[in-house]
């Protein structure tokens, strides 16, 4: 499934489509960059996704706090059981490093379609 087409699916769904960025996230993610962006969603999906049975798993992921954890929920990559039902990564397996790739890219690419739909400052 190419990222596009995941992103329609992710869509239709009234749960997964529910989740969006708000003021205050758009604003932080301006001021740590892209590269910090991209080292913590590689942080959080390698201590949070890649272990094959990661701990509190279903519960790790906050709702809320940080931007890579909102997308995470709407891109149904907050927990090995998202990963599975929605995009058929075998539970009880570590991630391999390029799994873990895919799923920050897919992330990032989730975010920066965020930040292209925020409202824009009018001064």
């Amino acid at each position: 499934m190419s990222p596009e087409e995941g992103l329609a699916r992710l869509s239709r769904s009234r749960f997964r489509s529910s989740f969006a960025l708000g003021k205050q996230e758009i604003a932080y993610l301006k001021s740590i960059g892209a590269d910090t962006l991209r080292r913590h969603a590689r942080d959080f999906v390698h201590q949070r996704l890649a272990p094959a049975i990661p701990s509190n798993d279903g519960r790790q992921t906050p709702m809320r706090g940080h931007p890579v954890f909102i997308a995470m929920h709407a891109c149904a990559m907050c927990c090995r059981g998202c990963l599975n039902k929605w995009w058929q990564v075998p539970l009880n397996r570590p991630l391999t490093p390029q799994q873990e790739e895919k799923i920050v890219n897919f992330l990032l690419l989730w975010i920066a379609r965020q930040q292209r739909q925020a409202p824009r400052d009018s001064h």
